[in-house]
């Protein structure tokens, strides 16, 4: 998957049907940090989660009653991923728990890395390679 540098934001939310429209509610926190405009157009694209990186959470409780999901990654973290792709810039992308990416550069596709998270954002983490080993490992 590219990743383009219009990213604005990445979250994961519930598609609700409400009277003859289905609606998907971006979090506040994604308008206060600027990131996005309230009342401006953007795209949106829909990726469905591999059942196993779901939110254990009950289907049947809204996602607005949720509140605002933290990164699944933290400052000094090691973990060991799967680079799945190439961002714009070349930098190796890896996603974790419900989809959340982390952008580790110097790798390539298909690389399995132990990695140390460097900085974590709302929607992103970059993080930095401390081990290589292969994805057949």
């Amino acid at each position: 998957m590219n990743i383009p540098s219009q990213l604005r934001c990445l979250f994961a939310g519930t598609v609700e049907e409400r009277n003859d429209s289905y609606v998907i509610e971006v979090p506040k926190q994604e308008l206060q940090t600027g990131s996005l405009q309230a009342d401006a157009m953007y795209r949106v694209a829909l990726l469905s989660l591999p059942t196993d990186t779901e939110s254990p959470q009950s289907e049947t409780e809204p996602q607005s009653n949720r509140g605002p999901q933290e990164p699944p990654v933290t400052e000094g973290e090691q973990r060991i991923v799967d680079i799945e792709d190439l961002g714009d810039q070349g930098d190796g992308l890896a996603r974790v728990e419900r989809g959340f990416v982390v952008i580790v550069p110097d790798t390539e596709v298909g690389e399995r890395v132990t990695v140390e998270i460097t900085d974590v954002r709302e929607n992103v983490a970059f993080a930095e390679v401390v081990a290589r080993g292969s994805s057949s490992e």
